[in-house]
């Protein structure tokens, strides 16, 4: 048997190509079924806790999972938007504390988040370096915006903007860097926060620029009407916000109707919350209210179909593979005819040539089993790591 053992294994180091093309394609069978199970299921968890964790979101009426991406993982999106007014109408019913969001910018591909300052004690956030946001301009941003970007408090970082071909557009925003927060496990390392009022300054709805009695250049001044002096579009706005320009940013219209993308509801109780959810039932009401866990759930659903769609590719795909394996198998047995019959006359058993060839295929068995392995246990060590960056 050892002798039979060692044969095989001389052969398969013989024939290399054969050998790496065999090995290769059982590994790639045995290891896509179970690493795409090791990552939905991972997935799910990620998403279901984030999802779960959070009680109710409140949007305009439209896709509830669009609502959803945008709001728990800060994925842009296009829909319409509520206005403050939204905050104040849940803070009238006394049922629930709500947290204001505004996801729409980014910043060297990292999402710029709006929100108030309840929202980092919703989520658990804390400081790791520097500080929480103070004034107008400033932001904090997650673990993996600094250590991506080489950030530290005190640094600075640009809004980007919408579009680069907008030249009449909103100027990019330098934000002044409060503090970095510590690790969290979730999208909020990959955020960069602000408070609401930085977010309409980048939005367009807020604005700085020279103080037109104290400016040199006349040029600017189109004229004086009871007292307030008219400018036109040379002058200079500014899109820093420091301590020296700070004051002379304002804000046009009433803050009442300025946009938020969502408003995260976190209700007093399960009471609470099932009159909060009534009251945007309504006929009347022109918002939705939505659970995320549900939303998620349903989300989930519709992937483990395709998942069980890509299980039976992965059987037909199987079975084919073997298949062409055992056509190789085949076609190398009549190429190796000479070589079988040469060992059948020097004394070779048929039963100890059947051997020899088993031995060969369990060897390129192993080997693929090996490599599997290996793969499965990397993947189920790094999925973790692997969703929250590029998944979730």
């Amino acid at each position: 048997m050892l002798n039979s053992l060692y044969l095989a294994w001389r052969y398969i180091l013989h024939n290399k190509i054969k050998t790496v093309i065999m090995v290769t394609s059982l590994t790639v069978i045995i290891y896509l079924p179970l690493g795409l199970n090791i990552l939905v299921k991972e997935s799910e968890q990620q998403l279901m806790e984030r999802a779960s964790s959070t009680p109710l979101i409140v949007g305009t009426k439209g896709s509830s999972l669009d609502l959803v991406i945008n709001t728990l993982y800060f994925e842009p999106t296009n829909f319409d938007k509520l206005t403050m007014l939204s905050i104040d109408k849940i803070y009238e019913t006394g049922f629930a504390v709500a947290i204001p969001m505004f996801v729409k910018f980014k910043a060297r591909s990292f999402p710029i988040v709006g929100t108030g300052i309840e929202y980092f004690d919703f989520r658990g956030l804390e400081i790791e370096k520097g500080e929480s946001l103070a004034v107008l301009g400033d932001c904090v941003i997650g673990s993996i915006v600094a250590e991506t970007l080489g950030l530290n408090p005190g640094d600075t970082i640009i809004s980007s903007p919408e579009n680069m071909l907008d030249i009449v557009g909103v100027y990019p925003l330098k934000m002044n860097i409060a503090g970095v927060l510590k690790e969290s496990h979730s999208p909020d390392d990959r955020a960069i926060f602000t408070d609401m009022k930085t977010t309409w300054v980048i939005e367009g709805l807020g604005h700085g620029h020279e103080d037109l009695a104290k400016s040199e250049d006349k040029s600017v001044l189109l004229g004086v009407e009871e007292g307030n002096y008219i400018a036109n579009a040379k002058l200079f706005q500014y899109n820093t916000i420091s301590a020296d320009n700070v004051d002379e940013f304002h804000f046009h219209g009433g803050q009442s109707d300025f946009p938020v993308t969502a408003v995260i509801v976190v209700p007093h109780s399960d009471k609470d919350e099932a009159l909060l959810m009534g009251r945007y039932i309504s006929m009347g009401e022109t918002s939705q209210i939505v659970k995320p866990g549900k939303v998620i759930q349903n989300l989930l659903t519709s992937i483990f179909k395709i998942k069980g769609f890509l299980d039976s590719v992965f059987v037909i795909v199987a079975i084919s593979t073997v298949l062409l394996l055992g056509l190789v198998l085949m076609l190398s047995l009549r190429l190796r005819s000479r070589e079988i019959q040469t060992m059948y006359r020097i004394g070779s058993s048929r039963f100890k040539i059947a051997e020899l060839l088993v031995f060969e295929i369990g060897i390129i068995f192993i080997i693929s089993l090996v490599f599997s392995t290996i793969l499965i246990t990397a993947t189920a060590r790094y999925v973790t790591e692997f969703i929250r960056i590029f998944i979730v």
